[in-house]
């Protein structure tokens, strides 16, 4: 009789190992597409009607809606180590995108499919300042 206590708990228990399991098979980063002049150009126009009302035009945060946003938006011609939150991680960047930044008026742009979101990631890292060459 004190077996059969046993066996809901070894059930249970190894129902909820496979689900994780699963849960981690199922949460995996998506990978980014190929970096093409095509996806450029669809970012370039989503980001020029969707984004660059609070991020600017070029990408600097000064968009007319920008000025008046707390936190202001990020100024994507900054150098990509210096960006807040992401650190010009495209991962990131696309989670961004993806997820929004809780309490700023980043929202999250799932409306836009996965292939635009990339699109968007990668546009806004043209924007980002090249960092110094070093002298030899």
């Amino acid at each position: 009789m004190h077996k059969l206590k046993r066996w809901p708990w070894a059930v249970i228990a190894g129902s909820f190992f496979i689900l994780s399991l699963l849960g981690t098979a199922q949460g995996k980063d998506p990978t980014p597409p190929k970096k093409t002049p095509d996806l450029l150009n669809k970012g370039k126009k989503i980001f020029e009607q969707t984004c660059s009302p609070c991020h600017g035009s070029k990408g600097d945060g000064k968009g007319p809606a920008g000025a008046v946003l707390k936190p202001p938006p990020t100024n994507f011609t900054l150098p990509l180590k210096n960006w807040p939150y992401t650190k010009g991680d495209l991962q990131k960047i696309f989670e961004v995108i993806t997820k929004g930044i809780p309490n700023s008026s980043m929202v999250p742009w799932t409306q836009y499919s996965e292939q635009e979101r990339w699109a968007l990631a990668y546009i806004t890292m043209e924007f980002a300042a090249s960092p110094p060459k070093k002298r030899k």
